[in-house]
């Protein structure tokens, strides 16, 4: 494919690899914070081809997987109500709550569609106004602009019907959460380059120089990421401790200020649960005062949800990157894609379903 197939380069793959080799004089550990990063790594093989003692660390880069199990559940109460059509990207209707999953209330009769955007759910609220129509607004500073942009719409076109779920998480905090854990393992960072984006890299330079860890903007293809892993290699060997760019067609320093704006006038800065991992001070977005009547969870008085977690899953350990998906003694048996009992066996970016669809661990 035109423009894809440059990053697949399988001879530029070897070379990179030999330089990485010829880098490496000791055992590093990098963390990769992106799904769409660890699925690349994972399929690819890319962790089995690195130099010995080079480790690769899946973190909470799944935006699915940390989406906490109480804003599952509150849009189950949601969802479940006549007068309201549920609308969600088709990636969350099979994460697990505490007693099902939105798949399995659309089966039972619930309306519950798949949205490609929320302005197609901003749509669906302007053909029903005699319903209330909800969309499931999760994800990091990747989704949050469209996101924004649906609130702005529906407010300035009086769609009053519609309202939004909120669960974004931002990225820096969770990056400083992991880093203060006294038995962190972490020696550098790959950052995800779509967040980046949007938001640029000026709050990782802080988080670089007061942890002394490289952090690399790294792209998602094989060559974006055998790149950024010896970007940051190289860093680690040298002892400096900066922020890079290696994902250079796509993100600069200062990110997107357009949709930057839209975020900051919509959402507001709050403290939010991260599922598997717990509370991170100041590491997400909720509605703004201004737009408080497009937020779902007032709107319907869901506040009081009690959640219950799988205690066979073990999905906040590996979300921390402290096991991995093979560790768990559910995985491939009780936990399957198809009978997931956590977030990271859904999602097209969790950390064990790359490993179960790449068939690591599993007995043939």
């Amino acid at each position: 494919m035109k423009y894809l197939d440059e990053y697949r380069d399988p001879v530029l793959a070897r070379r990179l690899l030999a330089e990485l080799h010829a880098t490496a004089t000791r055992p590093w550990t990098i963390m990769e914070v992106c799904g769409g990063q660890t699925h690349t790594i994972v399929r690819q093989g890319i962790d089995e081809l690195l130099p010995a003692g080079i480790r690769m660390i899946h973190g909470p880069g799944c935006p699915v997987c940390v989406t906490p199990l109480e804003i599952i559940d509150k849009a189950l109460a949601i969802a479940a109500r006549p007068d309201v059509i549920f609308t969600s990207y088709g990636d969350m209707l099979r994460v697990p709550g505490t007693s099902g999953d939105l798949l399995g209330l659309k089966a039972r009769g619930a309306d519950v569609r798949v949205v490609y955007t929320p302005l197609d759910a901003v749509r669906i609220a302007h053909e029903n106004p005699g319903r209330s129509v909800v969309f499931l607004a999760v994800g990091f500073e990747t989704t949050a602009p469209a996101n924004a942009m649906a609130v702005l719409h529906a407010a300035a076109s009086g769609v009053d019907n519609f309202s939004v779920l909120v669960s974004h998480v931002l990225v820096p905090p969770a990056i400083t959460a992991l880093m203060d854990e006294p038995d962190t393992q972490v020696q550098a960072f790959l950052a995800a380059g779509h967040v980046c984006a949007v938001m640029g890299w000026t709050e990782y330079e802080p988080i670089a120089l007061k942890y002394q860890v490289p952090i690399v903007v790294t792209g998602f293809e094989p060559l974006d990421l055998l790149e950024g892993i010896l970007m940051a290699v190289r860093q680690l060997e040298d002892g400096r401790a900066e922020v890079e760019n290696q994902y250079v067609r796509a993100v600069r320093r200062s990110g997107n200020a357009a949709a930057q704006d839209a975020v900051r006038t919509v959402f507001q800065v709050t403290d939010r649960t991260w599922r598997g991992i717990g509370p991170i001070p100041a590491s997400g977005l909720a509605l703004s005062a201004e737009f408080a009547g497009f937020d779902a969870e007032q709107r319907f008085s869901v506040g009081d949800v009690v959640t219950v977690e799988s205690p066979l899953c073990i999905a906040g350990d590996i979300l921390r990157g402290t096991r991995v998906p093979t560790d768990c003694a559910a995985y491939g048996r009780a936990c399957t894609p198809r009978t997931p009992l956590g977030a990271p066996m859904v999602s097209s970016e969790g950390t064990c379903a790359a490993f179960h669809n790449a068939g690591r661990g599993l007995e043939m």
